[in-house]
C-alpha cells in the first residue's frame, strides 16, 4: 500500500471516550497482573489509532496548508486533542497506583513508570481550554509562515525557496534576499509579536495552574527530561561558550578570508566558499536513487528500511507553494511507516535533510515493535540518530557531490560546529522568556539581540535594522511550537560528533554501536542511552572541550582556502 492510499477517518471521539473509560476502569485494585496486562495492551492498540489518524491529518496538512478539508481536520485533532490527553492522564495515575507495579515494571521496564509521573505532573482537565488554545496559536504560526509569497527577481518565491539566494556569489543578491525576506517578516511583525505574546502567557497560565513556578521545568516536564534539570543545561551553556564560541570566532574569520570580504555581514555568513558552496550534482530523484544505492551498501538493516520507504512512497522531498516549511520526520502506527517530509532547494542541505531525517526513520523502523512509549527516545535523544547518520554517510559522500566532496566535508563539520553556539542562544532566550513572563515584545527583542551577540559575536546585520532590533528568531519555528526543544540538536550534534570521530577510525563498529542505539529506541532516558552506548556526557563538565579538540583538528588540517 502506498501513502496516498493509507486511510483517513475522522475518530468518533464519543465512541473513543467510552472505549478508553472502559478500559481505565478495569485497571484497579482487583485485577489480576495477566488481566492487568492485557488491557494495558489494549489501551496502548487504540491509543495508535488515534495516533495514526492524527498524523495523517499533520502530514497532509503540512503538505498543502491551502486543502480546506485537511485544515478542518487539523483543526479538530487542535480542540479534541487536549480532551484525549486526559485519558492519557487518568491511565498514568492508574499505572502508578496499581497494586501490581512492580511485576507491570518488570513486564514494561520502569521508565513507563517514570514518563507516568511526569505525564501526571503535566496535565489536568482544568487546562485543557489553555492547550486547545496553544495548539491553535501554533496552528496560526505555522500557517502565517507557510503563506509566505516573496517577490525577488520577477518571480515568487516562498521562505524555503529563498535559501539559495543567501548563498549566492554575488554579494548584492545575498544582500536584497536577506532584506527581502526580513521585509516579510516586517510586515507581520504584530501577528507575530501577538502570537507568541498568547502562547508565553498561555503557557505561564498551564503552570501556575499545575502547581509550577513559570514554564520553565514544566517546559521540560513535558519533554519527558528525567534525568537533569535546568542547571545542568546552564552548564552545558557555559561549555559551549568557553570551548566553542572562540573557535567558531576562528572559523568566521577563516570564511572571510576565503570568500575575499574584509568584514562579513550576516548576509555572508551562508556563504562559505568564493566558488560557492558544494550543491549536490543531480536533481532530487538522482538524490534518491544515490541515496537507496548507499543504505543498500551500508548495511542489510539499513537497506531493507530505506527500501520500505521508497515501495511504500513514505518520502515528500520536494518544495512547493502551500507546502509547509522545514522538514521532519514522523511515524504511522497502524501502518509501521515512518514518513520524511523535506523542502528540496537544490542546495547541500538536501543531502543533509535527506540522511538526517532518514536518521530519525530508521530509528523508528528499527524500534518500531518496542511499546509506544518506547519507540521513540526523548527528543534530544532522538536527535543523535538523526546527526549521527549525516557522518555515516560520509564514506559515500562522493556520489552526491563528486568534484565539491571535499568542500562538502570541510563545509559539513565547519557548519556543525558553527551551529552550536546558535543553539544554545534559542536555548537561553527560552529560559529568559519563560523566567520573566511579562516582557514586552520589544524586551524580547532587545534580550534576544543581547543573548545573540553573546554567543555569535561576529553577527553584523548591516542595514537591516529589522533583524538589527533582534527579531531573527521569528524564524525559528521551534521557540512557537516546541518550547525548549532546541537545545536537543546541539547535545545530540555532541554525540554525533563522537560517532564521527569513531567512524573516522573504524565505520564498522561505528555502525555497529548506532544500530544499537537505534534498537533501544527509547527504553532508557536520555543519559542512560548515552552511557549505555559508550559515550560521553555532554552535561559532565569538560566533555565539550574533549570532543571537539579532534574536531578542530580536523579543520585545520584542511587547507580551506584551495576549496
Amino acid at each position: 500500500m502506498k501513502f496516498k492510499d493509507y486511510k483517513y477517518q475522522r475518530p468518533d471521539i464519543e465512541k473513543y471516550q467510552k472505549q478508553m473509560e472502559e478500559l481505565l476502569s478495569k485497571i484497579g485494585d482487583d485485577i489480576d497482573l495477566e488481566s492487568e496486562i492485557q488491557v494495558i495492551e489494549e489501551y496502548f492498540k487504540i491509543n495508535d489509532e488515534l495516533d495514526s489518524m492524527s498524523t495523517l491529518v499533520s502530514i497532509r496538512n503540512s503538505l498543502d496548508t491551502k486543502d480546506e478539508f485537511y485544515q478542518e481536520e487539523q483543526d479538530f485533532f487542535d480542540e479534541n486533542g487536549p480532551k484525549l490527553q486526559m485519558y492519557n492522564n487518568q491511565f498514568s495515575k492508574k499505572l502508578i497506583q496499581s497494586k501490581n507495579r512492580k511485576a507491570l515494571e518488570e513486564k514494561f521496564g520502569q521508565l513507563i513508570f517514570k514518563q507516568a509521573e511526569l505525564q501526571e505532573k503535566t496535565f489536568s482537565e482544568e487546562i485543557i481550554p489553555d492547550l486547545q488554545k496553544e495548539n491553535r496559536l501554533s496552528t496560526k504560526y505555522s500557517k502565517l509562515l507557510a503563506s509566505a509569497e516573496i517577490e525577488f527577481e520577477g518571480k515568487i518565491y516562498n521562505l524555503t525557496q529563498m535559501g539559495p539566494f543567501l548563498q549566492s556569489l554575488d554579494r548584492e543578491t545575498r544582500h536584497q534576499a536577506q532584506l527581502k525576506t526580513s521585509e516579510f517578516f516586517e510586515q507581520n511583525e504584530k501577528e507575530l509579536d501577538d502570537i507568541y505574546d498568547e502562547m508565553v502567557k498561555t503557557r505561564h497560565k498551564i503552570a501556575k495552574t499545575l502547581g509550577y513556578d513559570n514554564f520553565v521545568q514544566l517546559g521540560y516536564d513535558r519533554l519527558g527530561r528525567t534525568d537533569y534539570t535546568a542547571k545542568d543545561v546552564k552548564t552545558y551553556r557555559d561549555q559551549i561558550y568557553h570551548e566553542v564560541v572562540p573557535v567558531v570566532k576562528e572559523l568566521v574569520e577563516r570564511k572571510a578570508k576565503r570568500i575575499g570580504i574584509e568584514s562579513p555581514k550576516s548576509y555572508d555568513l551562508a556563504l562559505s566558499f568564493k566558488t560557492g558552496n558544494p550543491t549536490p550534482k543531480g536533481d532530487l530523484k538522482w538524490q534518491v536513487n544515490i541515496a537507496k544505492n548507499m543504505y543498500e551498501e551500508m548495511s542489510q538493516e539499513t537497506g531493507e528500511f530505506f527500501n520500505f520507504m521508497l515501495d511504500h512512497e513514505l518520502l515528500e522531498l520536494d518544495s512547493k507553494p502551500g507546502k509547509a516549511g522545514g522538514g521532519y520526520c514522523t511515524y504511522i502506527p497502524n501502518y509501521k511507516s515512518p514518513f520524511i517530509f523535506a523542502n528540496f532547494n537544490g542546495t547541500s542541505h538536501d543531502v543533509n535533510v535527506l540522511t538526517h531525517e532518514a536518521g530519525h526513520a530508521f530509528q523508528i523502523y528499527s524500534s518500531r515493535d518496542l511499546l509506544p512509549s518506547y519507540r521513540w527516545p526523548t527528543m534530544e535523544a532522538a536527535e543523535i540518530h538523526s546527526m549521527s547518520m549525516e557522518f555515516l554517510a560520509w564514506p559515500w559522500i562522493d556520489q552526491f557531490f563528486k568534484e565539491d566532496t571535499d568542500k562538502y566535508k570541510f563545509y559539513h563539520l565547519d557548519s556543525s560546529l558553527s551551529f552550536l553556539p546558535y543553539g544554545v542562544t534559542v536555548d537561553e532566550f527560552q529560559h529568559e522568556v519563560y523566567n520573566n513572563p511579562n516582557m514586552t515584545p520589544d524586551e524580547r527583542k532587545s534580550t534576544w539581540r543581547k543573548i545573540e551577540k553573546k554567543y555569535l559575536p561576529f553577527k553584523d546585520y548591516d542595514d537591516d535594522t529589522f533583524m538589527e532590533k533582534g527579531t531573527y528568531w521569528f524564524k525559528q519555528g521551534h521557540i512557537f511550537s516546541v518550547p525548549f526543544y532546541y537545545i536537543d540538536y546541539t547535545l545530540a550534534q555532541v554525540l554525533a560528533f563522537q560517532f564521527f570521530v569513531l567512524s573516522q577510525e573504524n565505520h564498522d563498529l561505528a555502525l555497529e554501536k548506532y544500530i544499537k542505539l537505534c534498537r533501544l529506541g527509547g527504553s532508557k532516558s536520555f543519559v542512560e542511552l548515552v552511557e549505555s552506548t559508550g559515550l560521553n556526557n555532554p552535561f559532565k563538565k569538560g566533555t565539550i572541550k574533549e570532543v571537539i579538540e579532534p574536531i578542530n583538528e580536523y579543520l585545520n588540517k584542511v587547507n580551506d582556502q584551495e576549496l
